[in-house]
């Protein structure tokens, strides 16, 4: 039985019509696929179709998930993972996929199973392997690891909270801002999941490193991000060097864990961008000359597989 909503349904249809190459997105934790939807705006102009499936059962909006919170307990990564590997699997060839937070650790799974054509994991969760445990991402995850009972429940973040985790690179009013327009509640599960892989064996919060299959890898990390700092980030991407494919690593300075949504959110897109038009590159328009798919920048400066950003607005 699918646990695709109409909407999902529709999108996968609509990609698959599109004839176009498709980039599959994927939210984390305290964020919607809306979070998603100017993102899309920019993939979509740049020539490809795109795809923004929600966690399993997620509200539609986010006056919907805030009039009943207890709708996101006790998702995990692997219940997850198989609903985008299902959205996937209706798509008529394999896409890229862009992940971020949780959803960048979802990502590098999806890539880890070979459906995905390349990939960009911005700020990812660790998962099994990643050793660091930096005290800035203690506190940070601190509001749902303090209380086991919260594995079993959903949690939403005090604006306090959402400040320290999320926006500490920005100014109070707009931290303000993104939390009114942006935050929603979150199922406890995957932290912990996150929290004990390393001592889980079979932990669904894994991801393969090795499958040849994985395809060209992007991590990205906002250097002022204290949820998933640079430790964590350059861990993953060590590990991640261990597949044959493609591997880069790129810090993004003065930015924090809310860069997919607050107001530099293009200069992570457009780094996004400049690592799948080298890699997933965008077909070029149907009967119309050049199109989309010409060959740009994508800043890499050749020294250990790592990349700089792209300029702002990219």
């Amino acid at each position: 039985m699918s646990t695709l909503t109409r909407a999902e349904l529709r999108q996968v249809e609509d990609a698959n019509a599109s004839g176009r190459r498709v980039v599959v997105f994927v939210h984390g934790l305290w964020l919607l696929a809306s979070s998603w939807d100017r993102w899309r705006a920019e993939f979509e102009r740049a020539g490809y179709a795109t795809v923004a499936p929600g966690w399993p059962d997620d509200p539609p909006d986010v006056a919907t998930a805030r009039a009943d919170p207890s709708v996101f307990a006790g998702k995990k990564v692997g219940r997850v993972t198989e609903h985008h590997l299902e959205a996937i699997g209706r798509l008529r060839e394999r896409p890229a996929v862009v992940g971020h937070s949780f959803g960048g650790l979802i990502a590098q799974r999806l890539a880890g199973l070979g459906a995905s054509r390349a990939t960009v994991a911005i700020d990812p969760a660790p998962f099994r392997g990643v050793l660091p445990l930096p005290l800035s991402s203690l506190r940070s995850a601190a509001p749902v690891l303090g209380n086991p009972a919260n594995a079993r429940r959903a949690v939403t973040l005090t604006f306090e909270q959402f400040r320290y985790g999320w926006a500490g690179a920005l100014s109070e009013q707009e931290a303000r801002a993104l939390y009114e327009e942006f935050h929603v509640a979150a199922p406890g599960a995957p932290l912990f999941q996150a929290a004990t892989a390393n001592v889980n064996p079979f932990t669904e919060a894994a991801v393969d490193v090795r499958n040849p299959e994985r395809g060209p890898l992007l991590l990205v990390s906002g250097e002022r991000d204290t949820t998933v700092p640079w430790a964590l980030t350059r861990a993953a991407h060590a590990r991640q060097r261990r597949n044959p494919g493609v591997t880069e690593v790129v810090e993004l300075p003065g930015r924090g864990h809310s860069l997919t949504i607050d107001s530099g959110w293009r200069e992570v897109a457009g780094t996004a961008l400049g690592f799948l038009t080298e890699h997933f590159p965008a077909l070029p328009a149907p009967g119309g000359p050049g199109g989309p798919g010409e060959r740009a920048d994508d800043g890499r400066d050749g020294r250990d597989g790592l990349a700089q950003p792209a300029p702002s607005g990219a």
